[in-house]
């Protein structure tokens, strides 16, 4: 019964595939805040140079 089970990776598809969520999910937010970190900046920058 315990070889059985340790050799039965039904369930390990479904953690496979939580990680892979996750670490998708967390290169999108990196994305998406040096995105925004960017543009703060572009906007910063263009209100200066007309401001000037």
């Amino acid at each position: 019964m315990i070889k059985r089970f340790l050799r039965d990776e039904t369930g390990l598809e479904l953690s496979e595939y939580a990680v892979a969520a996750a670490l998708i999910a967390l290169a999108v937010i990196t994305a998406f805040t040096a995105l925004g970190t960017n543009i703060g900046t572009k906007i910063t920058s263009l209100a200066n140079t007309v401001n000037g």
